[in-house]
């Protein structure tokens, strides 16, 4: 009798990664032993199992995916990713408010890769990040969206400048209010610079901040409850810097530039 479809895909890491190391072609039965550092005779009764639900083709010793095989690896993949992310930090995502992100890059959350969760305690709690910081001061473009004016922002806004760096900031109503209020002189100077963008989100922001600089992001989200969490997700590559630019494009859409005050 045979196995369901899902239970030859995933009840077997061995079937799985057989699975994923074909995805990119046929492959020899020497090098996926090597690749899965296993024996040929713990392996092949495993291949039998693929080849009878028609998932692999064998030639000459030679492994492939058939047409089935593709179809089944191709929503593997994205599943896998997902899980991975999800897993890493299972706590982080657990708790917190996943409403500001939305579908179409939750349904992408595995193009984030290894991600780190850091939680400051009481005694620095309120500081920024000092590693985002320095790779923030030699990125050439810097993309940030806030509802709270950190004290340190106008400095370090200042320094970014210095560099030579160009900022685009997405800030709430709520914030773009209290800036003009309590911050007027720093606010409009930065209004008038011509490498710093500022741009007020004109839904309600659900997030409490998001950082990106060259290859890497931070994301603050709220708790379930829509109460602050000071806990951060910090995430560092290529891809993970693509999928946070399309999160801060997503907000871009519903903002509108602040041109003067």
């Amino acid at each position: 009798m045979k196995k369901q479809l899902i239970d030859v895909v995933f009840a077997s890491d061995k079937r799985k990664n057989v699975l994923l190391l074909l995805k990119d072609g046929p492959e020899k039965m020497e090098d996926l032993l090597n690749s899965l550092e296993t024996s040929r005779q713990a392996l092949l009764p495993q291949i039998r199992i693929l080849e009878e639900h028609n998932l692999v083709a064998d030639s000459n010793d030679v492994y492939g995916l058939t047409t089935i095989g593709k179809l089944v690896v191709e929503e593997m993949v994205p599943l896998l990713e997902k899980v991975r992310v999800f897993d890493n930090n299972i706590e982080f995502w657990g708790t917190h408010n996943l409403k500001s992100i939305p579908r179409h890059l939750l349904e992408r959350i595995g193009e984030i890769g290894d991600c780190g969760v850091v939680e400051p305690g009481f005694a620095s709690m309120f500081e920024i990040n000092k590693n985002f910081v320095e790779q923030a001061l030699n990125s050439d473009e810097i993309f940030l969206v806030t509802t709270f004016m950190h004290p340190s922002y106008p400095s370090l806004l200042a320094r970014f400048l210095e560099k030579g760096s160009k900022v685009a900031m997405i800030i709430s109503e709520d914030l773009f209010r209290k800036l003009k209020e309590e911050w007027y002189e720093e606010f409009r100077s930065f209004v008038d610079s011509e490498n710093l963008k500022f741009y007020v989100y004109s839904n309600d922001l659900i997030l409490t901040s998001l950082a990106i600089a060259d290859n890497c992001f931070i994301l603050r989200l709220l708790l379930k409850d829509k109460e602050f969490s000071n806990i951060q997700l910090i995430c560092n590559s290529p891809e993970a810097h693509r999928w946070g630019r399309d999160l801060f494009d997503y907000y871009l859409q519903d903002s509108v530039p602040v041109t003067r005050i």
